[in-house]
């Protein structure tokens, strides 16, 4: 085990209301509220909005993080490995590096999550990224490019299939 000591002196603090948002008028909404250059690599931040019973994140995983997931409000379904976990509002979910992971709205509720990735990698180009995807600006396939870069690479997975119906 290795201890990762952040580079950074400066406290940190973001206003909601300056935070970015992408997803905006879709079923799931981004606000990016921290990303790994303010916190001298220590975490990625972001709080992720779940329309009723809209899917998250697909399967992936990251080599280099751990990811957790704080329910804010209402209820998400969450895949670590082969194992479809149920949180609801106050519940922690938190994936170990290289565990194929995914995470959704469950049927019928919403969720709202706060979601931190640390080690962190920046991670608001890939939101960018994404919603670039949403209006067609680039085809979907194009995050196959970026796996490597954003430390997210995708997989499938049959239990999380069958869990989402």
């Amino acid at each position: 085990m290795s201890l990762f000591i952040p580079d950074f002196d400066e406290t940190v603090v973001v206003r909601a209301a300056d935070a970015e948002l992408t997803g905006v008028g879709g079923p799931v909404t981004n606000q990016l509220l921290v990303d790994s250059p303010a916190t001298g690599g220590a975490l990625s931040t972001m709080r992720v909005t779940l329309g009723k019973g809209a899917n998250g994140a697909r399967p992936h995983h990251h080599g280099k993080s751990a990811e957790m997931f704080y329910v804010l409000d209402g209820t998400a379904q969450l895949l670590s490995g082969d194992q479809v976990v149920t949180a609801e509002r106050g519940d922690v979910v938190v994936v170990p590096p290289g565990t194929q992971h995914a995470f959704a709205a469950a049927p019928g509720e919403i969720a709202d999550m706060l979601v931190i990735i640390t080690p962190g990698v920046e991670r608001f180009e890939y939101f960018r990224h994404l919603e670039r995807i949403r209006y067609g600006k680039v085809p979907p396939e194009s995050l196959l490019e970026v796996q490597e870069l954003y430390d997210s690479y995708f997989g499938t997975s049959t239990v999380w299939d069958a869990a989402r119906g």
